[in-house]
């Protein structure tokens, strides 16, 4: 029984720890021996109750807690308390908001506001986004290090959920290298069919990126290249918000131009030659479009 109430402790430890914890850290918290911690917490890993983020190495509560925690609310995400910013956004624009943050290996929701339109759409949270097809996933990986979005690349097959996903590593390098220099994403019918979203990153003190945040609206409310605009500078101000709440220091554009013109797909949209390949320095400066 010792080892489950351990497995417990672990738990119960990492829930509050948005910031995740070393091996170390929980160690001297939970005052478990390091071999018999690392046991438990490679099963918790191995079963999806904890995971390891593949940057920092920090243990984090992992999408199957998640799960069960959000199981145990009735499926109601109006009982998970979403950022403040996440709130006024999605009040702002009636579209359903939501934050997700890498957990291990995946982009997982972990926060939402749902919108007051008849037509809401489904995100759950402990949802998992599709690195290659979701806007709130390519705007995390956009902003990892190199190897590391090549590793979360080619550790799953890139599915097709729609006619216009993208589904080779050199469609989805491009749309990230776009993403890098714009500063956010946009998806159009590539993850479901008839839903607009657009996703822009936040980012810590030390200018790693911590999540991003999501604002999803069903394709038809959104083909006036005014509401897309709109839509834009919704979710970039949230992402501002939370940033500027993680401490970071970086610059943010003056102004955003309009999106894509109704009917094209973002990743059709070719890539800058210039655009960088990754991390904090691939951000645009002040100024600059995005």
């Amino acid at each position: 029984m010792q080892v489950v109430v351990r497995a417990l402790s672990v738990l119960r430890t990492l829930a509050p720890k948005a910031t995740g914890a070393t091996l170390q850290e929980l160690h001297e918290e939970l005052g478990i021996p390091i071999g018999s911690l690392h046991r438990v917490l490679a099963t918790l890993q191995e079963q999806e109750f904890v995971t390891r983020s593949p940057t920092n190495r920090r243990y984090f509560l992992g999408p199957v807690a998640r799960q069960l925690s959000e199981q145990s609310t009735g499926h109601s995400a109006l009982l998970v308390t979403p950022h403040p910013a996440i709130v006024t956004a999605a009040e702002a624009s009636g579209e359903t908001v939501f934050l997700t943050e890498l957990i291990g290996d995946r982009a997982v929701c972990v926060a939402l506001r749902e919108g007051r339109h008849p037509l809401r759409l489904f995100v759950r949270i402990g949802q998992e986004m599709p690195w290659n097809a979701a806007a709130s996933a390519r705007a995390l990986l956009a902003h990892l290090p190199g190897p590391v979005a090549h590793r979360l690349l080619d550790a799953r097959p890139l599915s097709a959920f729609t006619d216009d996903t993208p589904t080779t590593l050199d469609t989805v390098n491009e749309h990230l290298a776009l993403v890098r220099a714009r500063g956010y994403d946009v998806c159009d019918d590539e993850l479901d069919r008839g839903v607009w979203a657009v996703a822009a990153p936040a980012f810590t003190s030390t200018g790693s990126v911590a999540a991003s945040v999501t604002l999803a609206a069903a394709g038809g409310r959104m083909r006036d290249p005014g509401k897309r605009a709109e839509a834009v500078r919704t979710v970039l101000t949230a992402a501002r918000a939370l940033s500027d709440e993680l401490g970071f220091a970086g610059d943010w554009p003056d102004t955003v131009p309009d999106p894509e013109p109704p009917g094209t797909p973002a990743t059709r949209t070719p890539a800058p030659a210039d655009a960088p390949d990754s991390g904090p320095s691939a951000r645009p400066k002040k100024g600059t479009p995005r």
